[in-house]
């Protein structure tokens, strides 16, 4: 499962933690991680949920989301197997990873803006990404 917050690669020269928000640097890490483990790329398979504008006065970065992973799975040649996206209101999601089933439940109004709430509370600092190497 996977969960980006903004389209595509982000800026020139960002590093580490930066790209952690960002969808290529996310995908690469998921697919690359599953393969990995011994999935095979012929296997792999994609449901694509979210993509909501549940901030009228932000730009539509869920659509931008929903459009770009969209897009990276077809360059990639993954298929796309289910999809629920856009709207004016949150999802909630169910998935469970053994079968791949997924089911998603519409949140209200109220609820949506209740969690656009939470995730608009200041997060903690990130510690930053160690550069130096020391050797014994």
């Amino acid at each position: 499962m996977n969960h980006f917050l903004l389209p595509g690669n982000g800026p020139g020269g960002m590093s580490g933690g930066d790209m952690s928000r960002y969808g290529v640097h996310l995908m690469e890490l998921l697919i690359n991680g599953i393969l990995k483990r011994g999935g095979r790329r012929d296997r792999l398979e994609a449901k694509i949920f979210g993509g909501a504008k549940t901030i009228a006065s932000f730009s539509n970065v869920g659509e931008q989301n929903a459009t770009f992973a969209t897009q990276f799975l077809r360059d990639e040649g993954i298929a796309i197997v289910g999809s629920s996206t856009g709207g004016e209101f949150g999802r909630k999601l169910e998935y469970w990873p053994v079968s791949g089933r997924a089911r998603t439940y519409p949140l209200t109004g109220a609820e949506t803006q209740k969690t656009v709430a939470q995730e608009q509370r200041p997060a903690r600092p990130a510690k930053p990404v160690e550069s130096s190497i020391e050797f014994f």
